[in-house]
């Protein structure tokens, strides 16, 4: 199987933050950005594997900024790890002030997913290509992290 870029794959989804986003106080739920960022995994895993994905896991959801009501939501996803049949996503969330401009990372996290077939059973995906020494090292890292979901 040839080496495929996690360029070709790559996305960026953006989301406005309206009221049935929030809670009471004006920010954004952890479930809804949640959602926008397995959705965004989610993508990216059936981009990069041409076809059905199922999720094997989520870990280190870090939320490091609230997002507010009237904030823009900048969620992008990478795919950073592949294995046989599994593939590693990386969603880094940013929070822009649309006002101001300023923009602060706001949440990150790593999806697993196996690639499947019509029958649900894994099936092998592409192997990563590497191109970067920053790829390498998030490579490595999520290998240990799914080394660790597995043990657990």
């Amino acid at each position: 199987m040839q080496y495929k870029s996690s360029s070709l794959s790559a996305l960026t989804m953006n989301l406005l933050v309206l009221p049935e986003h929030t809670n009471p106080y004006s920010n954004m739920h952890g479930g809804e950005m949640m959602k926008l960022m397995d959705n965004a995994a989610g993508v990216v895993a059936v981009r990069y594997s041409a076809g059905q994905v199922v999720t094997a896991s989520v870990d280190s959801l870090v939320f490091k900024e609230p997002i507010r009501l009237g904030d823009l939501v900048l969620c992008d996803a990478e795919v950073i790890y592949t294995g046989k049949t599994t593939i590693g996503v990386y969603v880094a969330v940013k929070v822009e002030n649309i006002a101001s401009g300023e923009t602060k990372p706001a949440l990150e996290g790593y999806w697993f997913f196996v690639a499947v077939d019509a029958n649900e059973r894994p099936r092998a995906v592409p192997p990563l290509k590497i191109e970067t020494v920053e790829q390498e090292r998030l490579f490595a890292e999520a290998g240990l992290r799914l080394q660790r979901l597995r043990q657990a």
